[in-house]
Parts: C-alpha cells; sequence; structure tokens
C-alpha cells in the first residue's frame, strides 16, 4: 500500500536533484545533466525555503504505518532538511565558498565523462557553456573567504584549465565550448587572486557541529563523546606502536601494474568466499589508467579512482581508474581492500539494493563529498572494518610490516576526528589542526595541510570514519556474546549491509532490537 510519506518522499528527492544537478548525474538521474547548481543568494535562499516547505509537509502528515525501511528515511529526510536549513547560510555550503563554485563546475562535466555517450557529450556543452555565468555568480558575492579556501579554489582553476584542454583534444564535439569555460576560470583565479579578502575563519561553531552529530550521523553521544572516544583510541594506538616492532617492508612485486591491482582483487575476492565472510557480489571491477584527459589534472582536483557507481545506471563493469605509483601495501591495503573489494565496493552493492531510498544514494561520491552526510558512518565505517577483517581472517595477506601499519591507519583515523572537533569547535587554528598531525600522526608537512584543509571544508565528515568503524565493531561484538547458537560472520554482515548507507546507530538499534530484516530489492 502506498502511504503518503511515500508521495512526500517523492517530492523530497524530487526538490534533492533539482536544487543539486551535479549530484543528480553522479547517482544516474540524468534529467538535469546539462544544468549546473542555482549558487546565488537567491537560489539558496530558494532551496532553503524548499526546505522548510517540505520539513512542514512532513510534520503534518498523519500517523500511517511505516515500514522498516520508511521509518528509516523519514528520519533521514528530516535530518538532512533540517542540515540544509543551516547549510543555506553557512560559510560553508552558502553562496560565497570559492571551492563549492570550482567544484561544481569541474565535476559538472567529469561526471557525464566518466561514461561518455552522444547525450551526455550533448550534456557536458551545455555545461560548459553555462560555466562563465556560473563563476560570475561567485565573483559578484564572494567578497572573502578563509585563505586556504581561496588557495584550493585557485588550484583547483588551475587544473581546471589543463583539463579542459585535454577534454578539447579527446572530445572534438566540446571543444567549440571549451575556450569560454577555460576563460572563465582564468578570470575566476584572478578575481580570487586580487579581489577576495582572506580570512582566518574556518570553524563551524559548536552548536552546528552538534546539528551534524545529531540529524547526519545519528550519534548517540554529542561532540564531547566523540572527542573522548578518539582520545582513547589515540591512547591505544600509542600504546601498540611503542610495544610492537615495525617489520621491513616486503620486496615490490614485479610484472604489469595493472595485473597486480587485478591479480590481488580476486585472490581477495577468492578469500571471502572460500572464508564465507559475506555474500561477495558477482560485480567485477576493471582496473584501468586514467582516462588521457584526465591525468595531468588529477593532482589538482578531487579526483577519485574509485567512485561509488551510480546506483541507478546499473553497470556491469565498474573501472577503477588506478592513479599511477602505487607500491604493493598501497595496491592491496588501500585500493584492493579498502575501495574495490570487501570495503566500498561490496557495501556499495548492497547499498544500491537496499529498500531505503535514502541508503541507495547517500553515499554516492559527488563533486566535493558524498550525496548525503547521513551515508558516511556506515561507507567509511565499513571500508575500515574491512580492512580489519582481512586482517582477522586472511592469514597471510597481510605481511607484518602492513600489519603494524594497521596501528599508523587507526592513530591516523582518531586523530581526524579530534581535529573535525577541535577545529569546528574553534578550539583549533588551522595551523593547530597542521601541528597536530605533524606531531601526533607523523604525517608530512604538506599531507597534513592538504588534510586540514579538506577537515576545514567539511564540517563532521572526517569523524565519521572512527564512529562508523567503532560502531560496527561494537555491534558484532554484542551480537556474539548474545546467543548460544554459533555466530555467522556472513549472516551478520549481509543484514547489517542489507539497511543500505544509513547511519550505524540506526542499524545497530534494528538489529540489536531484532527487528525485521530489510529484504533486498531485486535487480
Amino acid at each position: 500500500m502506498t502511504t503518503r510519506f511515500s508521495a512526500w518522499l517523492d517530492a523530497f528527492f524530487a526538490a534533492y536533484y533539482r536544487r543539486r544537478p551535479v549530484n543528480a548525474t553522479f547517482i544516474g538521474v540524468h534529467t538535469y545533466d546539462d544544468c549546473l547548481p542555482d549558487l546565488s543568494e537567491r537560489g539558496i535562499a530558494e532551496a532553503g525555503a524548499e526546505a522548510d516547505d517540505l520539513l512542514q509537509r512532513l510534520e503534518s502528515l498523519p500517523v500511517e504505518p511505516l515500514s522498516q525501511s520508511e521509518s528509516l528515511d523519514r528520519q533521514l529526510a528530516e535530518g538532512f532538511l533540517r542540515i540544509q536549513h543551516w547549510e543555506a547560510t553557512s560559510l560553508h555550503f552558502g553562496p560565497t565558498n570559492p571551492v563549492h563554485f570550482t567544484g561544481e563546475a569541474i565535476f559538472g562535466v567529469v561526471s557525464l565523462l566518466l561514461h561518455p555517450s552522444e547525450a551526455r557529450l550533448a550534456s557536458a556543452v551545455k555545461r560548459l557553456e553555462n560555466v562563465p555565468d556560473f563563476v560570475q555568480v561567485g565573483m559578484d558575492q564572494i567578497r572573502s573567504a578563509p585563505e586556504a579556501w581561496i588557495q584550493r579554489a585557485r588550484h583547483e582553476c588551475e587544473g581546471a584549465g589543463l583539463l579542459l584542454a585535454d577534454i578539447a583534444s579527446a572530445y572534438p564535439e566540446l571543444r567549440s565550448a571549451v575556450p569560454l569555460a577555460i576563460n572563465a576560470f582564468s578570470r575566476f583565479d584572478d578575481f580570487l587572486q586580487h579581489e577576495v579578502t582572506p580570512t582566518q575563519e574556518y570553524a563551524s561553531g559548536g552548536d552546528a557541529f552538534e546539528l551534524l552529530l545529531r540529524h547526519a550521523h545519528m550519534a548517540t553521544t554529542d561532540a564531547a563523546g566523540v572527542e573522548r572516544l578518539a582520545l582513547e583510541r589515540l591512547a591505544l594506538e600509542d600504546d601498540a606502536l611503542r610495544t610492537a616492532s615495525p617489520e621491513p617492508d616486503a620486496p615490490q612485486s614485479s610484472g604489469d601494474y595493472l595485473t597486480r591491482f587485478d591479480a590481488l582483487w580476486r585472490k581477495v575476492r577468492d578469500l571471502a568466499i572460500d572464508h564465507d565472510v559475506l555474500s561477495f557480489p558477482d560485480w567485477p571491477v576493471r582496473f584501468v589508467e586514467r582516462p588521457n584527459w584526465a591525468q595531468r589534472a588529477a593532482p589538482y582536483l578531487y579526483f577519485l579512482p574509485y567512485r561509488a557507481p551510480a546506483p541507478f545506471d546499473a553497470l556491469p563493469v565498474v573501472d577503477y581508474l588506478t592513479p599511477p605509483g602505487a607500491d604493493d601495501s598501497t595496491i592491496k591495503l588501500n585500493h584492493v581492500v579498502h575501495h574495490a573489494g570487501l570495503g566500498h565496493h561490496v557495501q556499495n552493492w548492497f547499498a544500491a539494493r537496499s529498500e531505503s531510498r535514502i541508503g541507495q544514494v547517500a553515499a554516492v561520491d559527488c563533486a566535493s563529498r558524498i550525496a548525503m552526510l547521513c551515508g558516511g558512518t556506515l561507507a567509511e565505517g565499513w571500508a575500515n572494518y574491512a580492512t580489519d577483517l582481512a586482517e582477522e581472517l586472511f592469514p597471510g595477506l597481510l605481511t607484518p610490516a602492513e600489519r603494524f601499519g594497521q596501528h599508523r591507519a587507526r592513530l591516523r583515523m582518531a586523530a581526524r576526528t579530534v581535529v573535525d572537533i577541535r577545529l569546528h569547535q574553534g578550539r583549533f587554528t588551522l595551523q593547530d589542526a597542521i601541528d597536530f598531525y605533524t606531531a601526533r600522526v607523523g604525517m608530512p608537512v604538506s599531507a597534513a595541510r592538504a588534510e586540514a584543509v579538506k577537515n576545514s571544508l567539511f564540517p563532521g565528515a572526517a569523524c565519521m570514519y572512527l564512529m562508523g568503524w567503532d560502531a560496527i565493531w561494537r555491534l558484532r561484538r554484542e551480537l556474539e556474546s548474545r546467543g548460544t547458537a554459533p555466530f555467522s560472520l556472513r549472516a551478520f554482515h549481509d543484514r547489517f549491509l542489507s539497511f543500505g548507507s544509513v547511519p550505524v546507530s540506526l542499524i545497530a538499534r534494528a538489529m540489536l532490537e531484532s527487528t525485521p530484516v530489510p529484504a533486498l530489492s531485486k535487480g
């Protein structure tokens, strides 16, 4: 039976896709492929008013029986709209963040070229033609911005010039629209350099951070509680690193670079099947080089090797755009286990088949962040938990040096949580965050700065890794300790992932209360 809420959710998604056309492309909704978002003050205000109207309509719906997935979606949609109300006037997501303009303009085109077709190339022309007016909106509105954001936006403008020149060479259909777009990015760069006053105002504010914890991550504690968790983890990993001895790195494999990715992917898949870890999907990953048109520009941009595949495009094979120069450990732990194997790729397959409509799309990678922050604790928590599974269940897969390195990885995860909280509460300056990464984690200064700037741009994003990872382990241990029957890891993992990309806290509550398991939809 169709519920009143189901009709409301249709309206919610219609507004979401119309207001965020680049996100829609990444998700596989192609109605707005020729559009860029309206980031004018008027457009942002209208989006905020529409969110308020949707929220009022939601609150006025009659009480009616909802399925488990509908109940989840109702809670998550309400939280998203409450956050959108804050974002409309925030420094971070309002109309004066220069990185918002460069990211949407660049990836509005990139999103259409990852899987090009005649229709998408035609839409790419339209988006390129829209770039001059789009960046002019930013030039009309931005008077000041945090200094590091100005620098990042200028860096992306430089990358955009390289990207568009190479796109013009690769796609003759786009050549006529490229020069005006290149000129627009050049003008925007000059504007940022000479006319925007740099500030040091990076904090979103403590109240805003609590809003994100409560209405996106559905946290069961406040920022102080999350920070305590992070500090406890830092201490545990410090102790582990002090008492363990680092092993020498294993010798590097020889042979074709892409073949090494593929061989490791198949090995991890076979191990997962042999050990009955979960229902490993029949969804192959194809490791390929970055497209020629992206190779020069990728280091300047948020150009991910693996993006959550568009759930509504139903790709039979997923291309993994391998970066050059990765060593064997990075290939194994980051590219294969964390992303293309047990981690994100498996999770994305389950999410696309979830009955939760928000769970299907929330963790899709878009221009600069995932589609909805509420998908973060599941997506990133699971990917980090997956590397633990590889260490726990597959003897011999990880070298002693890689097992030792897992402590460093968890140390970084906890440190990011501390920075996320302290930076946005105003307790850390940007330089404090950089110094914390170099002193506590041993990051090189350049990497520490890049991480701190990313943390500053997206409040509440860095903490979701530790929050999700810790909550998954707590849930598993709780369920393992409950009954007398043998605990099935496969049943646990399949049930857990079947909820889709929704906060781990909500999944844990449902599983601990023994509520019905959401069924996988066909397809």
